[in-house]
């Protein structure tokens, strides 16, 4: 086989996969415009026959789906914040600092990638009512503010800067804040753009804890308020199309947007690390 049919079945497979990929998310897009009960006929259409904003409409002026979206963006965007500080100065102990204790110590942290996350609901979860952080913003953010993922990772690719290069400043008479601010920080960007985006899809897509932890319904972040939305618009599927496209939507433009210093972050980590 020559190379020039090799590409072909290649570029044949991808779009294929493609296709396969993005069609159902075309469908969802063009059924949140489709007219009450349309999306049910069978078979289903694959577009309207009289595009409406009625879903739309429905969904923040009588759903509220506004407030639920601003819930999520405080929840997310906290969480990514706090938890690239936690993540990426751990890391930088873990990786150039010395201590006692500091392998076994990662050792633990590593460990903790092996405990699956239903197992530490409920010990989480007692903790935040000691805490007294239950039905709370705080009950959300706090157990996120460092993972063990995370702080994998920023250690991983600390591993690579030079030993000389922080002795250099040290020597100089920088502190050990100083070193990291202004020497380790700007070379971690890519990184740290990857990190942020994959905290920032993990905490807008999380819906077991956020039930958990949060029983206002106004505190309620958007997954959780959708899922309730369709319990008592079960037949309203043109509606339910809306809200996840209002949901999807955040999340998909942040990785278009960051795609790029998404991508280098990973290639780099895994040559790197």
């Amino acid at each position: 086989m020559n190379s020039r049919m090799t590409k072909w079945i290649v570029n044949g497979l991808l779009v294929t996969g493609s296709v396969v990929t993005l069609l159902p998310l075309a469908w969802m897009l063009s059924a949140s415009f489709m007219q009450p009960g349309e999306a049910s006929h069978a078979p289903p259409p694959l577009l309207p026959a009289h595009a409406t904003l009625a879903n739309y409409r429905e969904l923040f002026l009588r759903a509220g789906m506004g407030r639920y979206l601003l819930n999520s963006f405080l929840v997310a965007g906290t969480i990514t914040l706090a938890s690239l500080a936690f993540n990426l100065s751990a890391g930088y102990a873990f990786a150039k600092l010395r201590f006692a204790g500091r392998e076994r110590l990662f050792q633990l942290v590593l460990a903790a990638l092996l405990v699956p996350l239903q197992v530490a609901m409920m010990p989480l979860f007692l903790l935040m009512k000691w805490l007294h952080l239950v039905n709370s913003y705080g009950g959300v953010i706090v157990p996120a503010l460092a993972t063990a993922l995370g702080i994998y990772l920023v250690r991983q690719y600390v591993r690579s800067i030079p030993d000389e290069l922080i002795e250099a400043a040290r020597i100089d008479g920088a502190g050990e804040w100083t070193i990291f601010l202004r020497i380790v920080l700007p070379l971690l960007k890519p990184m740290s753009v990857t990190l942020a985006v994959l905290t920032f899809l993990a905490s807008w897509n999380d819906f077991m804890w956020p039930l958990i932890v949060l029983s206002d319904q106004a505190w309620q972040t958007a997954p959780v308020a959708l899922a309730g939305l369709s319990r008592e618009h079960v037949q309203d599927n043109e509606l339910m199309m809306a809200g996840s496209v209002v949901t999807i939507l955040p999340v998909l433009l942040l990785f278009l947007l960051l795609q790029r210093q998404y991508l280098q972050g990973l290639l780099l980590g895994s040559v790197k690390g």
